[in-house]
């Protein structure tokens, strides 16, 4: 919507707040609630303040020394939250609620602040644009649903949850119709909130669903991506019920992903054409630069254990004509032609995966990088392709190591993330894991 028209509905009283935020690194929205007339009088113009402590904060939100861009020396100041009004919608599953996205600035030059995740993908879309391209992308979010509330799942531990399907489900409509009060009210929300939907559908998991939205360009679809998952789980809290977008929240059950279709259009039409050299330079960058942005597909401990052969999950550096078992998936015809990339899971930070994608396929086509011969078979079976990194670890040093990375995002960004990624690393190796009280308790 318009700013005039959240006037209009802001004095006939159907809108009372305005949510405002922006993603952390790890991708959840952050923010503040504005009151309706504050937000149309001063905010909408002037923006808000928030503390730049919320990008260094890990997961429990502690702040983590060690970031030059915040820190106690610096004494944790504000930024400026810059309301893009173009993101600005009614939430329509939020009483008398409307929503916008902002930018991160600098409170006193209004720069946008490099490491901020919307700021890392305005930087590419810009790459894009001076190119005389324009990225359209998509993302397949998949998602657990659970009959257990967040509240009483954190009170079990997260243990013995009551998924919403109890066998596997994939394309099941008798096992999708009894979800569909659930997912029937996330489509609509999500139309009513201007993000347009096209299908949901059963996964290969116990409760696991896909709901796929419209494809956008780049930008549109992180924003849409971050308020999809918002709806949701704002929904499943409101109904009682929860869901994960954890990429392995079962080692016994299929990982959810996050599968990404980019195209390129120049002159209003699609660049991408089968053995063009601009399809072919993209999907060549973008393929050989997996391994040193790998961080920014799978940015959690728990994002590797999805990569299982024979699991829907690729673990092939490889690309093929719809082939399931490949990290990179060629899809559609003509206008529609695209590639799917299959690697990131659902725990990744839309802002960051679409910045590492495009980076790495623009990259491609300023350097004339190949992509290897299409692959034909299962790419599980093809020990001789190369594998997607085994760890968060291993990825953290590829992705601080590489020269393509900085030169991309900026070296200070890639301090940033390195330092962020190997928090998150350190947080794990100290915790003590119920896998280790049950394999050594008694019988060590």
């Amino acid at each position: 919507m318009t700013l005039e028209q959240l006037k209009k509905l802001v004095k006939q009283g159907e809108v009372e707040t305005v949510v405002a935020g922006f993603t952390d690194h790890y991708g959840r929205l952050i923010g503040k609630r504005f009151d309706a007339e504050m937000f149309v009088d001063e905010v909408a113009e002037a923006g808000g303040h928030a503390c730049d402590y919320l990008l260094t904060v890990d997961m429990e939100m502690d702040p983590v020394p060690g970031y030059k861009f915040a820190n106690w020396e610096l004494g944790y100041g504000d930024f400026h939250m810059a309301p893009d009004l173009a993101t600005l919608r009614r939430a329509s599953w939020l009483e008398k609620s409307a929503l916008v996205l902002c930018d991160v600035k600098g409170l006193k030059d209004h720069e946008l602040v490099s490491v901020a995740p919307r700021s890392i993908m305005r930087r590419q879309i810009e790459a894009a644009q001076k190119m005389k391209l324009t990225a359209f992308a998509a993302t397949e979010l998949e998602h657990y649903l659970f009959r257990t509330s967040y509240r009483d799942a954190a009170q079990k531990g997260y243990r013995d949850l009551e998924p919403a399907g109890w066998y596997l489900e994939d394309y099941h409509i008798l096992q999708g119709t009894r979800t569909e009060s659930f997912h029937a009210a996330a489509r609509r929300h999500l139309k009513l909130s201007g993000v347009p939907v096209e299908t949901s559908k059963g996964e290969w998991g116990k409760g696991q669903h896909e709901l796929n939205v419209r494809y956008a360009e780049a930008l549109d679809m992180a924003d849409r991506h971050v308020i999809f998952k918002q709806c949701l789980k704002e929904i499943a809290e409101l109904s009682g019920l929860s869901l994960t977008f954890m990429a392995k929240p079962d080692a016994a059950q299929a990982g959810s992903s996050c599968h990404i279709h980019f195209s390129l259009w120049k002159d209003g039409k699609n660049a991408f054409r089968k053995d063009g050299d601009v399809f072919r330079w993209f999907l060549g960058g973008w393929i050989r630069h997996v391994p040193e942005v790998m961080v920014f597909y799978a940015p959690t401990i728990n994002s590797y254990k999805r990569y299982v052969d024979a699991s829907w999950a690729p673990t092939r550096l490889a690309w093929s004509y719809d082939n399931r078992t490949a990290g990179f998936r060629v899809v559609g015809d003509g206008p529609g032609m695209r590639i799917e990339c299959r690697i990131a899971g659902a725990d990744a930070n839309p802002y960051l995966a679409l910045a590492a994608s495009l980076a790495s396929g623009l990259d491609g086509i300023r350097n004339r990088i190949e992509p290897p011969k299409a692959f034909v078979g299962d790419a599980y079976g093809a020990r001789n392709l190369q594998r997607v990194p085994y760890t968060l670890a291993q990825a953290v040093e590829s992705f601080s190591k590489s020269r393509f990375a900085k030169e991309a995002f900026g070296a200070d960004v890639v301090e940033h993330y390195a330092h962020f990624f190997r928090t998150e690393v350190a947080a794990y190796d100290k915790a003590v894991t119920d896998w280790e009280r049950q394999r050594y308790f008694e019988r060590i």
